[in-house]
């Protein structure tokens, strides 16, 4: 299983951008990741709804709306 999750829900242009974000971290760290719908969750939605995408590190938030690219090859142990 990925190290690494993208939340994320139908229609979303942010989360477009953390898709394409993630690539590049995968790029740089070899590191694949996986996606999850919140659409398909109810526990998700609940949780995560209005602050998609988030980033998962190992089942942890690593952060939302964005990707921090840096930090996120940082924490993967670029």
């Amino acid at each position: 299983m990925p190290r690494v999750t993208l939340l994320t829900r139908a229609e979303c242009h942010l989360c477009d951008a953390a898709r394409a974000a993630l690539d590049r971290v995968t790029e740089r760290t070899g590191e694949p990741w996986a996606e999850r719908s919140v659409d398909e969750d109810i526990e998700l939605e609940r949780d995560y709804g209005d602050r998609l995408p988030v980033v998962l590190l190992d089942g942890r938030e690593h952060g939302y709306w964005r990707v921090e690219e840096d930090r996120l090859a940082r924490d993967l142990g670029e």
